[in-house]
């Protein structure tokens, strides 16, 4: 076998240049992360119940749910919490390497199947089904200059005018704001008033179901056909209600005698926040918090670099008084991380072609393996995109490592053929073909001595058997490729 490429060595150097090309196009498709993706896959139901506790969340929310839930494919386990707040969560852990769109889909098909079971009004409110993306990749803090600019107009600013435009950044698997300031017509009943007029909180509610609405009144008029004519007149109705005034008009009841109550006459009515659950704040002022999470098998440093340009051009249609900053960004520590790991694989390998020099002799001798260790590192990346392996501090601490072992063979190969011309007084050509019948059997040996140390240690399970996989698939490969090479 190695006859062949020792008489043609135009088909070895063909062979080692495709094995480069093929290495640096998978290289630039390779997804880049700071350690691999260890987390499992979730899935997160969150259901709302306004005015309810959480006892009664459990009985009439909970419990239906995760019997539907319970048992769909690929589950690990699950975890529920409801609070007092009337919001309760069901987050769902699949094994690791079940498809995390897939886990969303089957975990909507079962949601679905019990909706109808649910109290009408947390239908109404929508029960929502999420993936869960574990990677972090920056934070974003809106804040302005402007006192008149307050924490609910960041909020809202930043979910109708940023974070749509953000998701739409490829790689971005998540954009949201922390808390809920998202604007809403808060009604704080008054228990006394009340009591006096013998009313109650459900038929307040059904009052704003009915009042407050997005309806189509329809047509009046004559009308000879479905088409509209000239005595027709299409009925307009004036939709939500989005001030005080129209709120605190609402009827809840009225008598005989004209008398009517108002929703004014039970209740304070607010134009506030959905939620205050939580406060963000950027040096000591009022700040809307946007995280955003990568998605699996994006590049992260690329991802940043356009989260951040989008940023700059969504800053351009900022009001007066408005900016940003960025208060976290992974690419620094990742940008570090593998910089100084590359610079260590350079100092490894300018170390190696030293010392294979002092000990050679010969600065001819030198350049092949300083040739070959390239070739077989860069044709690693191959294998690792076949392996969904991705650039990270792991798979880079394997090729450090791979420097010293797959200039082995490139050593023992020079050196026995120097051997061979010492000895025999051959040509180049001839020593070549004399060392390889020599030791080509020993160096297929002690490849696949060195790869079989590594192997076994890709078939750990769990998250840390992932850590061992990376590093151990890439060191194989990185061996075996110095045997071709």
């Amino acid at each position: 076998m190695f006859k062949k490429f020792i008489e043609r060595p135009v088909l070895s150097i063909v062979i080692s240049i495709l094995i480069v090309f093929i290495g640096l196009l998978a290289l630039v498709g390779l997804p880049v992360t700071q350690f691999p993706a260890i987390s499992p896959p979730k899935v997160t139901v969150t259901a709302d119940y306004p005015g309810s506790n959480g006892e009664l969340m459990t009985k009439a929310v909970l419990i239906p749910l995760e019997r539907a839930i319970n048992g769909v494919p690929g589950m690990k386990y699950m975890t529920s919490d409801a609070g007092n707040d009337g919001e309760a969560s069901i987050q769902i852990v699949f094994n690791l390497g079940t498809d995390p769109n897939q886990a969303a889909v089957n975990v909507q098909n079962r949601v679905a199947s019990v909706t109808n079971k649910l109290p009408p009004l947390v239908v109404r409110e929508g029960v929502k089904i999420t993936r869960e993306e574990s990677n972090m990749l920056m934070y974003i803090n809106l804040f302005s200059k402007d006192p008149n600019m307050d924490q609910k107009f960041l909020f809202n600013y930043a979910d109708l005018n940023i974070t749509s435009e953000l998701k739409r950044v490829n790689g971005v698997g998540v954009a949201d704001i922390l808390g809920n300031r998202e604007y809403a017509m808060r009604i704080w009943l008054k228990p006394d008033r009340m009591l006096a007029y013998n009313i109650s909180a459900d038929e307040v509610m059904e009052s704003l179901a009915d009042q407050s609405l997005e309806a189509s009144p329809g047509k009046t008029g004559e009308s000879s056909g479905k088409r509209s004519q000239a005595f027709e007149y299409v009925l307009k109705y004036s939709g939500r209600f989005n001030d005080e005034a129209g709120y605190a008009n609402i009827v809840l009841r009225s008598n005989p005698n004209g008398e009517l109550l108002r929703l004014k006459d039970v209740a304070d009515i607010e134009f506030g926040s959905a939620m205050y659950d939580i406060y963000s704040t950027l040096n000591g002022k009022p700040s809307a918090a946007i995280v955003l999470k990568q998605s699996y098998g994006s590049n992260a440093s690329q991802v940043i670099k356009d989260v951040k340009a989008k940023m700059l051009e969504i800053k351009k249609t900022f009001p007066n008084g408005l900016d940003y900053e960025i208060s976290y960004d992974v690419s620094t520590f990742l940008d570090a991380s593998i910089e100084k790991v590359i610079h260590t694989l350079v100092e490894a390998f300018v170390l190696v072609g030293i010392v294979v020099f002092l000990f050679l002799g010969d600065l001819r001798s030198t350049l092949i393996p300083a040739i070959a260790v390239p070739v077989s590192l860069i044709g690693t990346f191959m294998f690792m995109q076949m392996f969904g392996i991705t650039v990270n501090m792991i798979t880079l601490f394997a090729l450090v490592l791979s420097i010293g072992i797959v200039v082995d063979d490139a050593i023992v190969v020079i050196e026995a053929v120097h051997a061979n011309m010492e000895k025999y007084h051959l040509s180049p050509y001839q020593a070549t073909k004399r060392a390889m019948h020599e030791i080509s059997g020993a160096i297929i040996a002690i490849t696949f001595v060195m790869a079989a140390v590594f192997v076994p240690v890709a078939f750990m399970s769990g998250p840390v058997g992932i850590f061992y996989r990376q590093f151990s698939i890439t060191m194989a490969t990185a061996i075996m490729l110095s045997c071709i090479v």
